[in-house]
């Protein structure tokens, strides 16, 4: 991941170990094991920041290392990329998004958009709707204009959103029970909400690195596409013609 600092001196393990130990105690960011700190001091120390940095800048879930949307937007700034926020509310949230080796894109998410894409059964959208859509805004615009600094990472409102959703057991509004990735990519209702959840979706397969989840997700994907062109292609029936 591309940084413009860089340490002046790799700090030894014996050191990381010490830190780790402390990180794991105190139970912040989601870090349970000294061997979850180790690994992300380690990352953070690759990437020529201070160890004890991985604590400030990475949170776990469900024992997988995700970037803060925040820390996502820093890095991304500190590179030479450029925001400019356009608008700002709990219904909508939309930014320019700029670098000089990607360009420029508009990036603009609404609620209708998070709840057609089922990420609102994340309780913290109920409660900080603005702040949910202004990550998503971040991660979408930096991963568009300058992905080198996101790789091989995601935000950690991304990787609860696929939590939320994909462990959902009951039905919400007489939609159906959605179980697994899978079924909530091959549920999806149109076109733009497939797009969302199947990115969603291989998130979580690529973080697992599950091969198998990776090509049913596809299969699912292809599937559902072609079943929603296939509706729109569909002449609209006549009317019926009286005797």
């Amino acid at each position: 991941m591309t940084q413009t600092t860089a340490l002046s001196s790799a700090v030894s393990f014996t050191d990381v170990e010490r830190m780790a130990l402390a990180v794991a105690k105190s139970g912040l960011f989601g870090i349970r094991t000294p061997e979850q700190a180790i690994s992300l001091m380690l990352i953070a120390q690759a990437e020529g920041l201070h160890p004890a940095l991985a604590a400030r800048d990475y949170h776990v879930i469900n024992g997988k290392p995700t970037l803060k949307s925040d820390a996502l937007l820093a890095r991304f700034q500190a590179n030479g990329g450029r925001v400019e926020w356009t608008e700002y509310t709990d219904r909508a949230v939309a930014a320019k998004v700029g670098h000089p080796a990607g360009g420029t894109v508009t990036i603009r998410w609404t609620i209708e958009q998070a709840e057609r894409a089922g990420l609102t059964r994340n309780p913290t959208w109920k409660s900080y709707p603005r702040q949910m859509l202004r990550a998503r805004v971040i991660s979408e615009g930096v991963r568009a204009v300058f992905p080198g600094v996101a790789v091989g990472v995601y935000t950690s409102e991304e990787v609860q959103d696929m939590t939320a959703a994909t462990a959902s057991s009951v039905a919400i509004a007489d939609e159906p029970v959605v179980a697994s990735p899978v079924a909530l990519v091959r549920e999806a209702p149109d076109v733009e909400s497939l797009k969302t959840r199947y990115r969603d979706a291989m998130v979580v397969a690529r973080k697992a690195k599950d091969k198998e989840l990776e090509a049913q997700l596809s299969a699912a994907k292809d599937a559902r596409k072609a079943e929603l062109e296939a509706i729109d292609a569909e002449p609209a029936t006549p009317a019926e013609v009286a005797p």
